[in-house]
């Protein structure tokens, strides 16, 4: 089930909704747990078994951690846990990828490929709440968190609805305390309903709007072209970015409904002016996870500037490792990465001041949108394309499948969603009166947004794929 779909909104939901609320506050999550249950499990029973599996996994780890009465035997369990844990990620998510990858060295040596097949269906939100496992665990570990002795409650925090398909990323200390004692409140739930409204709209009038603009520029059945893959590029920014903190603001909407604060995903990312700070501002839970659990337990900048080098580059593969089995997406890793070194390498060698801003931005955002070319490409040969394409070796023109994609409607969304992403940022600034009439104006927008569901469906959102 999806949040742009009517039977959640119109029945899910308020359904969740009334049993959560009639419920005794002290017994909450029991529906909690059911309604969150039944949301995955309409995706697929199996991917439901397979939730239920890897929780009761995190559950018995956790304890059997948390009564090891030596650090070696805390480590040992730790390692049986994340292995386990990653293991049902890697079968899932990566074992077609490994086999491709192997016999592609077979095939470079000469050597007869393994004749056998690992596709599977990849269970949607696999990667996140499996990362949020392995954070228990380690946060156990570490003596951060306490084990939780309640399985109810446990199982509720880790398959809480709202974030489960596509985030935020949680640490069970996040999420786990609010169950006790949610701060539920009718200012609270109004703020909540009106932020999945900006989430909806976000998602279902510019992500969606732009999709066939990005479909028409980059069609395969014709050569590209520079004006195609820039424009393609940046309406897929727009589009990216539109549809994943679109998700975000329904599932901070939500959860505020319910008196659970869920943390900020998103904080204006195209306003950054380096790489760095983009990744500041970018997905935030994911950047804290990988610097967390990854780049800090690597050493972090703690053993030199070669070292601190690696580290980045490391933690940046991994994440785009993360975000899908493809090489594709370790290049991305590896763009994103090359740039983090390059700016932490600059500014500790030259130590010169930072650009102004009518330079950096615009180097910023031809750096990110062509990143995306990896993220968009079904294989390193096609993202290369794309490359060349961009520096003027296929033409400059647009092709005829990209011209046909551009209509008034897409470019209209295209250029509100990009004026957004640096209005937004001045919001709290504007004058009372302004910022009364916007609201006032989400309203109506919203039932825009829903006659747009009828008259077409919502597409998926684009980070079920990761």
């Amino acid at each position: 089930m999806s949040f742009t779909v009517y039977s959640f909104l119109l029945l899910f939901l308020p359904v969740s909704l009334a049993l959560y609320f009639l419920t005794p506050a002290r017994l909450r999550v029991v529906p909690l747990l059911l309604c969150s249950w039944v949301f995955y499990g309409l995706w697929n029973p199996w991917f439901l078994a397979l939730l239920i599996a890897v929780t009761a996994s995190a559950y018995t780890f956790g304890r059997l951690i948390s009564s090891a009465t030596s650090p070696s035997a805390r480590r040992g369990l730790l390692t049986v846990g994340v292995v386990l844990n990653l293991a049902a990620l890697a079968y899932f998510k990566y074992a077609q990828f490994g086999l491709e990858t192997l016999n592609g060295l077979f095939n470079l040596f000469q050597l007869a490929p393994l004749n056998a097949s690992l596709q599977g269906l990849l269970p949607v939100g696999l990667s996140f709440y499996v990362f949020n496992a392995v954070a228990y665990l380690v946060d156990v570990s570490r003596k951060e968190v306490t084990a939780s002795s309640d399985p109810l409650r446990f199982a509720a925090s880790f398959a809480f609805f709202a974030s489960l398909l596509n985030g935020p990323l949680l640490r069970q200390a996040q999420i786990a305390p609010q169950l006790l004692a949610p701060q539920v409140s009718l200012q609270g739930f109004g703020t909540g309903a009106m932020r999945f409204m900006v989430g909806f709209c976000k998602k279902l009038l510019i992500a969606d709007t732009l999709s066939p603009l990005v479909q028409g520029c980059f069609a395969s059945s014709e050569p590209s072209s520079a004006a195609n893959v820039w424009l393609g590029g940046l309406a897929y920014t727009v589009q990216l970015y539109y549809d994943f903190s679109g998700y975000s603001d329904m599932a901070i909407g939500v959860a505020a409904m319910l008196g659970i604060r869920l943390p900020e995903n998103f904080n204006h990312p195209y306003t950054a002016l380096s790489i760095t700070e983009f990744w500041t501002r970018w997905h935030l839970s994911l950047s804290s996870f990988l610097k967390r659990y990854v780049y800090f337990s690597l050493g972090g900048n703690r053993a030199g500037d070669t070292r601190t080098y690696l580290n980045l580059l490391a933690t940046m593969l991994i994440g785009g490792l993360w975000h899908g089995a493809n090489w594709t997406f370790v290049l991305w890793g590896a763009w994103n990465g090359g740039f983090l070194m390059l700016e932490r390498f600059l500014k500790d060698r030259f130590k010169r001041p930072a650009p102004p801003a009518w330079y950096a931005l615009p180097k910023m955002m031809a750096v990110v949108i062509l990143g995306r070319f990896f993220f968009i490409s079904s294989d390193a040969g096609q993202a290369l394309e794309k490359f060349a394409a961009a520096f003027g070796l296929r033409g400059w023109e647009l092709t005829h499948n990209a011209a046909l994609a551009v209509t008034f409607e897409r470019l209209t969304a295209l250029g509100v969603g990009l004026a957004l992403c640096y209005i937004a940022p001045q919001w709290h600034k504007l004058e009372f009166r302004i910022a009364t009439l916007s609201r006032s104006l989400l309203l109506p927008v919203f039932w825009l947004a829903l006659a747009v569901v009828a008259a077409r469906s919502a597409s998926p959102f684009l980070y079920f794929r990761f």
